[in-house]
């Protein structure tokens, strides 16, 4: 571990301090300012703190590993078009079918079908496209973003072909809110990233290998395609799931991954991964209780922390951060 003396904490305190701060967020979110019903109030923001810690895991985990196995701190599997593909799937489910969503599957059922046509998407992209352009990351990526870009094309022709009020639906299934996840699909998702979560933290040591670029992996003994198709496939199920579940969130993986990186200070996954996932709770359950009880405001702390990542990414860009 690199630590230089002039560092008070080391990275592992670091990961303590951080899940401390983390705590004390969701005991005052919970209990700060009850009145009324106690017990349902309660419930309530118990689901919106285990949808957001869902969320802050799937963000963190994803954007780490991708930006390690892609080896540049400014590419996010948003990028890639993930999100349009879910807007895009979105636009035609209301424009063909109809505002309710298609009929007789259910919530559940709509989660499942949107969750594995993202997966689907990716498996096409990732495992089609690098098997057949010789694993060529590049121009996968070079892929990715024009498909994106497809997607959105094509979903704001639909949307300026619809009805107000079909517009008025869509814009509210597409805009990012912790408060509309059914328990059921929550405790579903849950179960999934437990088993990614323990998964990924076996290859943790495996990551920094990887993170030394291709042929340094391959002379170190590890098999670099083979562990690159697991990680973009487990990154493609976990973003998938938190999309469909909370809707779009573009930025928020980037924010949280690259203050792991300054925060942490080291490169090792076994403290980046728990430094960006816990940081990502700070900002989901702190940002929230700040922006209700403190600035009074009613909203999503959604568009804030997209304001902000948005702005990183930029200053990253004008930077030209290395990896």
């Amino acid at each position: 571990m690199l630590v230089s003396s002039k560092h008070y904490l080391s990275s592992q305190k670091r990961v303590w301090l951080l899940l401390s701060i983390a705590l004390i967020c969701i005991l005052f979110f919970m209990t700060f300012n009850l009145k009324g019903n106690i017990r349902y109030i309660l419930t309530h923001r118990m689901w919106i703190v285990l949808t957001m810690i869902l969320v802050a895991f799937s963000a963190a985990t994803s954007t780490l590993l991708f930006q390690t196995v892609t080896h540049n701190r400014i590419l996010t599997p948003s990028i890639m078009g993930f999100e349009s593909l879910f807007v895009l799937i979105q636009t035609i489910v209301i424009f063909f079918i109809d505002v309710q969503g298609i009929p007789y599957i259910g919530i559940m059922g709509k989660f499942i079908v949107e969750s594995l046509l993202l997966i689907l998407f990716s498996l096409l992209l990732y495992k089609g496209l690098l098997t057949k352009f010789k694993q060529n990351l590049h121009l996968v990526l070079l892929i990715g973003i024009i498909l994106g870009t497809l997607f959105r094309s094509f979903a704001n022709l639909l949307q300026r072909l619809m009805t107000p009020t079909e517009f008025a639906v869509l814009q509210s299934r597409i805009f990012a809110t912790f408060t509309r996840a059914d328990p059921i699909l929550i405790i579903f998702s849950f179960i999934i990233a437990i088993c990614i979560g323990l998964f990924l933290w076996r290859m943790r040591f495996q990551f920094d290998v990887l993170a030394l670029g291709r042929d340094n992996a391959i002379n170190l003994g590890v098999n670099y395609h083979q562990s690159v198709t697991i990680i973009l496939l487990l990154v493609s199920i976990l973003v998938a799931i938190s999309t469909a579940l909370v809707g779009p969130f573009t930025f928020f993986g980037l924010l949280i991954a690259n203050l792991a990186y300054s925060i942490s200070r080291s490169s090792q996954h076994r403290f980046l991964l728990p430094t960006a996932f816990l940081l990502g709770v700070i900002f989901l359950v702190g940002g929230q209780m700040f922006l209700e009880h403190v600035l009074n405001m009613v909203g999503a702390i959604t568009v804030v922390i997209e304001f902000i990542g948005g702005s990183l990414f930029i200053f990253l860009l004008l930077k030209k951060v290395p990896m």
